[in-house]
């Protein structure tokens, strides 16, 4: 109580320092991040590594196990998630939260290294850069009339990537489809034969001639010379022109028995545009934990001025970015926070009956706001859809106990006989009114902690909410108990009185008056009322989270696992140019195949996602454009697709590794029974209900032609299977031999040991000089084997992935779960896991279900503590089930399930609903003990508390209301709890204005 007594001696020195707090909160403001989102990620590493040749089984056996094996015994793992495909390896390890990203990666970068001897040759690759899956921030192509992909490649690889890497913030830009230049020697094994030598020959000659060399250090008198020998190889010219071998006293050169051109490297993906081709690809990825908005606007700006000295040789088009979701997501809720400021400003006007009043416990909104940014700045949280969102919950409770305070200070006044002491009336009226107030925002602070016992995806995405909710609710009380009485010591006159409309107290007495006459009916209604909504609730189907509109598409397809790179291209510009001309609100396509440069994201040629990019301009509803691309998809056989959105099949990848509302995990021992399991749960999964875009990846069907060698062939022609491998990796792709130097730029400098054609038609050149057809040396067989295989935590898996419409989330699991266990046994070792969104809605329900109840009773010692009276505090909590008919019925009502987002609505009203019933009992108490007897107590400080707990009421729920009827990106996410806090007022207010009074007046009677 002496703060608040300090503060009104020292009333000049407080409002100093509530300038202060303005200026500062102002400050924190502009210094906060920005994004669409909290960092959702978790402490995650990535282990990318490439072996050209290996199938998918050898990078298990070879890489995959070897490496997971190292990584098991990590300190504060949470899960190893890992993918084995033809060459190359990926392993996905998640740290709990409370790990360092830093400390984690040099924690897995040790491992590495401690295994690094026992791992094959000729691997490639490491840890990834410190990005997230959520880390796509730009998407943009290169375009040009007169640049061909080669061009196009290079000047994003050399000249606009780097400009874009020196960015602060920037991960990476991930470069996609075009050709690598490459500096290429093809072999002729007919003219090598000419003069007796062969592609060894040819390769060994070059490699060891193209090298410059440190040869050391002459002492000239009193200065020192440096010696360096130059022989690095720099043009096609020079290429051509080395020699490699005398003959007769004849030089012969490269270019004797070889052609040397420019070309470019084997492609292992590709992009194509608006079905007009192929095009190049730019990705700029963020580091973990950027100020998002930041980078972006620093990275266009580098674009603009690229843009700008490009000229018209080319341009940089921009076709995601992720600012314009953040700032319409951020819009949403800062314009929530603005309509909902004036509504409330407008009733504390209107009910408090004089501009003097409206204006002491308006002051609370800004200055709370601005305290909670400056808190928000101290613990590193982001200004983004879930943090401003908890504001925007709470901006309606943060009036609640200023209301509490002026009004209990004007009925004072209205009291004394003289002004003179009007200080002490503020301070008596403060600290009457301060424990009721105090222990009432502490209860609203602590139902809002089991959100942050939350995990994984929901803990990143609520804990925000809860943080900002909790550092505005506190920031309001102290406003409350100490600026606010100084501000009411200046405005507030002496004969201040309280305007409540005479007509509308008498109409809640005479209502009051029939409750009490009628108890029994009432608590009957009452009752049934309650069980009504208990049926209502059950009725509610349940779902993790409702999907955001995020305003573009991903189209996920999936084509034959054999199709070549050139027929995969053919089919996606066919794909782009229909769904073009077919679907206007299309405004572009930009689609990549297979895998990309860094490997983030391995993908087969057979694999394509089509990022599409919609017309802004025009209205559209999400569902019909989706209709329309499942019909144009249906067109085309042989190829499945999903659909999706940028963040959402991240966030869905990132839950599970997989794309879809659930992912059915299948685990076991063998691939091939685990794929058998997975196409009979995806046949039984598409005749459900509700189920959309099933999907099993086809993992069979890739062929490949294995070489077996004929020991004595080898030995007959003097040859062995080392140089027989060289050749034909050669043949097939490409041999390095190091790297050719333009200035800056390093172009690959390959040996192709002849142009491509059909293997069995291949002549081998052997060191003696005999050509040797290849089918001598070698047998082809062809098979088909497996397209990938799948780990997590060292248990194989296979997985089916579903989408779910038109139906709640987990009745939709319940059925696939009871659909499974009637039809299919699973074999001894194997074991099924439900993954996804469902999974995350599962562990939210099962945390929130030991920790609310361990909340509440915290709020009953609270209470206990308040009353010293068990009979109260029982009382008080009563107010939750008055509460939840609201909330259960306004849920039912309005279509929406039970999420998360709807479970964090029913916590605020828990916390609105008991602070009311305190309000109301506390002012009981204090009337009894001024000597007036029960009923006339009840009575008359039920009238005297109609208008502080109608006006919180009220308040509270203006405050949501433009979330309610909100319609921008982001207000899918806010809209159940608008609905579910509503709801639950409109009952709370009602019955705790009513049957409180009642129940207080029996069991006090009884007492």
């Amino acid at each position: 109580m002496s703060m608040i007594s300090i503060a009104l001696r020292y009333r000049g020195v407080v409002i100093l320092l509530a300038l202060i707090v303005l200026f500062l909160g102002i400050r924190s403001y502009q210094n906060l991040a920005i994004d669409a989102f909290p960092e959702l990620s978790p402490v995650q590493v990535k282990v990318i590594i490439k072996s050209s040749g290996m199938t998918p089984k050898e990078v298990e056996s070879k890489l995959l196990i070897p490496i997971e094996s190292a990584m098991q015994g990590l300190s504060k793992k949470r899960s190893i998630k890992s993918l084995a495909k033809y060459g190359i390896c990926d392993i996905t390890i998640d740290f709990e939260d409370d790990a360092e990203i830093y400390w984690a990666r040099n924690e897995v970068s040790h491992r590495l290294s401690e295994i690094k001897d026992t791992l094959p040759e000729g691997i490639e690759g490491g840890i990834a850069p410190i990005s997230t899956p959520l880390s796509d921030m730009l998407m943009f192509t290169i375009e040009s009339d007169t640049l061909d992909l080669m061009q196009k490649r290079s000047l994003l690889e050399w000249v606009i990537a780097p400009r874009l890497r020196g960015i602060a913030g920037v991960a990476e830009v991930n470069i996609l489809g075009g050709e690598l230049k490459s500096y290429e020697v093809v072999a002729d094994v007919h003219r090598l034969q000419a003069y007796a030598l062969s592609v060894e020959d040819l390769y060994d000659a070059i490699v060891k001639n193209h090298q410059n060399s440190g040869l050391g250090r002459l002492d000239r008198g009193a200065n020192s010379i440096f010696v360096r020998g130059v022989g690095q190889l720099s043009s096609v010219e020079e290429i051509a022109s080395l020699s490699i071998a005398s003959i007769g006293g004849r030089s012969i050169k490269v270019g004797d028995v070889a052609d040397v051109r420019i070309s470019h490297l084997p492609r292992e993906g590709f992009v194509t545009k608006d079905g007009k081709g192929e095009a190049v690809q730019g990705i700029v990825l963020a580091l973990r934990d950027t100020n998002t908005q930041k980078l972006i606007d620093s990275a266009k700006k580098e674009i603009k001025r690229l843009n700008d000295s490009l000229e018209g040789e080319a341009r940089i088009e921009i076709f995601y970015d992720r600012s314009e979701l953040v700032d319409l997501a951020t819009s949403t809720i800062k314009m929530a926070l603005l309509q909902a400021t004036i509504l409330i400003s407008l009733v504390l006007l209107l009910s408090l009956g004089s501009v003097a009043s409206a204006m002491s416990v308006a002051l609370v909104l800004p200055f709370s706001l601005l305290m909670s940014f400056i808190a928000m700045e101290i613990f590193g949280l982001s200004a983004n859809l879930m943090s401003l969102g908890g504001l925007a919950i709470a901006i309606g409770m943060l009036v609640d106990s200023s209301i509490v305070v002026v009004e209990h200070i004007v009925v004072r006044l209205s009291e004394a006989r003289s002004s003179r002491d009007r200080l002490g009336i503020v301070l008596e009226a403060t600290k009457a009114m301060a424990p009721s107030i105090a222990i009432g925002v502490a209860i609203i602070i602590i139902v809002f902690v089991p959100l942050l016992s939350l995990e994984g995806l929901e803990g990143k995405l609520f804990k925000p909410v809860a943080l900002s909710i909790i550092f505005a609710l506190t920031s309001s009380l102290v406003l409350s108990l100490v600026l606010i009485p100084i501000i009411a010591s200046f405005l507030l006159r002496s004969n201040q009185k309280s305007t409540t409309n005479e007509g509308v107290l008498r109409v809640y007495g005479s209502v009051l008056d029939l409750t009490f006459k009628y108890a029994k009916s009432v608590l009957s209604v009452v009752a049934l009322l309650f069980v009504l909504s208990l049926y209502a609730l059950f009725n509610t189907g349940r779902a993790f989270m409702p999907t955001m509109d995020e305003g573009d598409l991903v189209l996920l397809i999936d084509s034959l696992p054999s199709i070549s790179l050139q027929e995969s291209v053919e089919l996606n510009s066919a794909l782009q140019t229909r769904l073009m001309h077919s679907i206007p609100e299309i405004r572009s396509i930009v689609a990549r195949s297979g895998t990309d440069e860094l490997g983030l994201d391995p993908m087969s040629l057979n694999d394509t996602d089509a990022f599409l990019v919609l017309d802004k301009s025009k209205k559209h509803q999400k569902e019909i454009v989706e209709t329309k691309l499942r019909e144009v998809l249906s067109e085309f056989e042989g190829v499945e697709a999903t659909l999706s959105q940028p963040i959402e099949m991240r966030i869905e990848e990132m839950l599970s590794g997989t794309r879809g509302d659930l992912a059915v995990q299948i685990y076991g021992d063998d691939e091939l029974k685990l794929d058998e399991i997975a196409l009979r749960i995806r046949d039984l999964i598409e005749g459900i209900k509700g189920s959309s875009d099933v999907y099993k990846k086809s993992n069979d069907g890739v062929e490949y032609l294995e070489v077996f060698y004929k020991d004595e062939a080898l030995s007959r022609y003097k040859t062995t299977k080392e140089e027989v491998a060289g050749f034909l990796h050669s043949a097939i792709s490409t041999r390095s031999m190091g790297y050719i130097y333009e200035g800056l730029r390093r172009i690959p400098f390959v040996l192709r040991s002849a142009d491509s054609g059909s293997l069995e038609e291949l002549m081998f050149l052997n060191r003696s000089g005999e050509l040797v057809p290849l089918t001598s040396l070698v047998e082809l067989r062809r098979r088909s084997a497996e397209v990938e295989i799948l780990h997590e935590d060292g248990h194989k898996k296979s997985v089916v992935q579903s989408s779910v419409e038109g139906r709640d989330l987990v009745g939709f699991v319940e059925e696939i779960r009871s659909s499974i266990d009637e039809h299919i046994a699973l074999p001894a070792g194997y074991f099924i896991e439900y993954g996804g969104s469902f999974a995350s809605q599962q562990r939210a329900s099962k945390t929130l279900s030991y920790i609310v109840p361990v909340a509440l009773f915290m709020i009953f010692l609270l209470l206990f503590a308040l009353f010293r009276s068990l009979r109260l505090a029982f009382l008080v909590l009563l107010n939750i089930p008055l509460a939840l008919i609201g909330g259960f019925f306004a849920l039912y009502v309005s279509g929406e399930y039970l999420s998360v987002p709807a479970s964090v609505g029913f916590i605020a009203l828990l916390g609105i609903a008991i602070l009311n019933g305190v309000v109301l009992v506390d002012y009981f108490n204090q009337l009894r003990s001024k000597g007036y007897d029960l009923l006339e107590a009840v009575k008359n400080g039920s009238l005297e508390r109609l208008r502080p707990v109608s006006i919180t009421a009220l308040t509270t729920a203006l405050g949501l209301a433009p979330l309610l009827f909100a319609s921008g990106a982001g207000s899918e996410l806010q809209r159940p709890l608008a609905i579910v806090v509503t709801g639950g007022l409109v009952s709370s207010t009602l019955l705790t204005l009513l049957l409180l009074p009642l129940l207080y007046y029996l069991t006090q009677r009884q007492k």
